[in-house]
């Protein structure tokens, strides 16, 4: 058995094998991943853990090649390592005609873990292993305890979107990558010799637990739920493996007893957070981890819920594939495409993520490259598991970290069916670790068929050469981070002025010019940096154009269409914004691919009659809405562009004409409508005594009693004493 976590510093370090120098950067870095954060919002979380993972795994590779640069011995290869390198080339291929920007972030995913993969491969072996478990561990009872603090204290150091998400951003993520390390927290605890820590190594473990349930995340209770018979069956079937069998009965008892007390006392401590205690789900860990798994029984669940959203996504997302079905729409391109295939009165990007890796998967990358990386991804996984389950005599000794790694493969398929983790840097590099550590079992225990280990013939000049391409990916990835790093703080930052803005304004004061003037170029900087951030880009243009900047608003919604081209409501505000500013041409360009997107729309006809109405063609305009009225449409959008158009024109019968449609068929709108109603001929230009006087009545009847005396006070002089 092997001891706990060894430190490797100064000499020490230098004097280790390659193979153990290169494990302790990649243990160091599955700390860090979990454990840090960003306690400013002007970075994303994701991008800083994406950073972590990128010159964590560049670091490692440079040390192994360095020192391997005058090797001539074979290395090790898998057939595992394809199936990322598959995912790579077809992104590379799909720049050329999907979209280039995602996909080469795909691409730049998929390399780098594939290198992680072959390298994890070649370098992590039974004497370093238990360094990598402790590193993925130990980061996870740091990012617990942050999950803890904002659970219990509102601990708010770490810009968090639903609470608690440690350094997350999201409770989700946090709960998908807490219960795929949960394996080898366990493999940690089970091999430990040392009593005097066992106490404390226990209620780590269970301190995880608790942390997992705060969040209250159902796809993680749910595997968490699967994953507890699956580790005590490996803990029982393969005892004789693992140290605690060698531990005294009492400290056997007493871990047992840490672990339960552990997760009931801390489990049981009430939430200070005030927002987690207002979504009314569970004020302790396990209250709230019960309330959830139960809501899954409950049928509003999947008719107003969460489920009921994503299942519109993955309806969607299988439109998509059978639109596609050979080739998919593109590495990245999912977000692109999905309004396509929602319904025809989605104006909106329901999200930007599939919210199922699998379904997105196939949707990208079609049948042949995804369906062929699921499929062998799963009988690898199946065969795995029945070549671990056989083991026998020596090779027992691999059982043990075999099954708890095919373990937390296990609970990552199972939150993969309603989250994105391949996508996280978290999640998706302990993903590419398992796969690892599972290739360099079969090598060691000399599964060589067809698919699994092999030899690769190595000379130094493929060292130096793989050397050569690391230093130029490490250039490129500090490129990359320092643009990324700049845009998110330009594009944030933009965000943050535009909502000081507008709190100015709502209190009745008047912004300065220079915040204006400093919104206006943060965005401008960061949409030169990245014009494909949609997800935050879009909040500043409505930030500009509710402040009356509807230039600037224009430029960006110009942007996201450049990106996003399939998105109804962009092409509606630009319609608006061009016409607003009187640019008719642009306006009826923005109106075509609005109307390419929702042919026929009652939006499409009303925003075409506003053009007419503002480019001079206000008869026209006219025209076409009587027509519509009298072919019996009685959309809302169509009637309160008639109610709109016919006051401007002082086309009187049009106006009310819509307004009575409107009353009619919008009741709770009735009151409002009447009083129009009654003004419109109460005019100068009508002074219909009688009709205004039977409008007022009616709207004081549908009126509320309490609201009565105000109603009256609105109206008219001439009329209100003859109510």
């Amino acid at each position: 058995m092997h001891a706990p976590f060894k430190t490797f510093v100064g000499k020490d370090f230098l004097q280790q094998p390659a193979a153990s120098q290169s494990a302790v950067i990649i243990g160091f870095m599955m700390f860090l991943v979990p454990a840090i954060g960003v306690p400013s919002d002007l970075m994303l979380q994701d991008t800083l853990k994406s950073a972590v993972v990128a010159f964590g795994v560049l670091t490692a590779a440079l040390l192994f090649f360095w020192q391997q640069r005058q090797r001539t011995a074979p290395l090790l290869w898998h057939g595992l390592v394809i199936l990322p390198l598959l995912l790579m080339a077809y992104a590379l291929a799909s720049m050329a005609w999907s979209h280039t920007y995602l996909a080469a972030v795909e691409a730049i995913r998929w390399f780098v873990l594939s290198l992680l993969l072959w390298l994890g491969l070649n370098t992590l072996n039974r004497d370093n292993l238990p360094t990598l478990a402790w590193g993925i561990h130990g980061g996870a009872v740091v990012a617990s305890l942050w999950t803890a603090l904002q659970f219990w204290f509102d601990f708010g150091f770490f810009v968090q979107g639903p609470n608690p998400a440690s350094t997350f951003l999201n409770r989700n993520f946090f709960a998908e990558y807490a219960v795929c390390a949960l394996p080898f927290s366990v493999y940690v605890l089970a091999n430990l010799r040392s009593s005097r820590w066992l106490s404390i190594l226990a209620f780590s473990v269970a301190f995880n637990v608790v942390a997992l349930m705060m969040t209250g995340t159902r796809s993680a209770l749910i595997a968490l739920l699967i994953l507890g018979p699956v580790l005590a069956v490996i803990l029982v079937r393969y005892r004789a493996q693992f140290a605690f069998i060698h531990w005294s009965r009492v400290n056997q008892a007493l871990v047992g007893l840490m672990l339960t007390a552990s997760v009931l006392g801390l489990g049981s401590v009430p939430s200070g957070n005030a927002k987690i205690i207002a979504e009314k789900t569970g004020t302790t860990a396990l209250e709230r981890s019960v309330l959830r798994a139960a809501s899954l029984a409950k049928t509003k669940e999947y008719t107003e819920g969460s489920f009921s959203i994503r299942s519109v996504m993955w309806k969607a997302t299988a439109r998509m594939m059978m639109a596609n079905p050979l080739t998919g729409v593109g590495a990245g391109a999912w977000e692109v495409q999905i309004p396509l295939y929602q319904n025809s009165d989605t104006s909106l990007e329901t999200d930007f993520y599939a919210h199922n890796e699998f379904l997105q998967l196939l949707s990208e990358y079609g049948v042949i490259v995804g369906g062929l990386f699921i499929a062998v991804l799963f009988a690898y996984l199946l065969i795995a598991a029945g070549k671990t389950w056989r083991l026998q005599g020596a090779d027992l000794q691999e059982a043990p970290l075999r099954a708890l790694t095919l373990a937390s493969l296990l609970a990552l398929m199972i939150v993969s069916n309603a989250g994105f983790p391949w996508r996280l840097a978290s999640t998706g590099v302990l993903f590419a670790l398992c796969l690892a550590i599972l290739a360099g079992s079969d090598a060691r225990l000399g599964f060589r068929e067809t698919g699994f280990a092999a030899s690769l013939r190595w000379r130094p000049g493929f060292s130096r050469a793989m050397l050569a391409g690391l230093v130029c990916c490490t250039v490129l990835a500090a490129y990359i981070t320092q643009q990324a790093a700049e845009a998110e703080r330009k594009i944030v930052g933009a965000i943050k002025l535009g909502n000081e803005i507008i709190k100015l304004t709502q209190a009745g004061q008047i912004p300065s010019v220079e915040q204006s003037v400093k919104q206006v170029q943060n965005i401008r900087e960061g949409i030169a940096i990245n014009p494909h951030y949609r997800k935050l880009t879009a909040i500043v243009a409505n930030q500009l154009a509710i402040h009356g900047d509807k230039k600037n608003a224009i430029l960006i919604f110009e942007s996201i269409a450049a990106s996003r081209p399939h998105i109804a409501n962009i092409w509606a505000y630009l319609v608006i914004l061009y016409t607003q500013l009187g640019q008719s041409s642009q306006a009826y360009e923005a109106l075509q691919q609005l109307q390419r997107l929702q042919p026929d729309s009652p939006r499409g006809q009303s925003l075409e009659i506003m053009i007419l109405s503002r480019s001079g063609h206000e008869a026209q305009a006219a025209q076409m809405l009587t027509d519509y009225f009298n072919r019996g449409g009685n959309e809302y959008d169509m009637v309160q562009a008639g109610y709109t158009l016919g006051l401007e024109m002082k086309n009187w019968s049009l106006a009310i004409r819509a307004l009575a449609l409107r009353n009619q068929i919008w009741p709770r709108l009735a009151v409002d409508g009447y009083f129009r109603m009654g003004l419109i001929y109460a005019s100068p230009e009508l002074h219909d005594e009688a009709k205004a006087l039977a409008a007022f009545r009616a709207g004081l009847q549908a009126v509320q009693p309490e609201e009565k005396d105000n109603f009256r006070q609105q109206v008219p002089e001439d009329y209100r004493a003859k109510l």
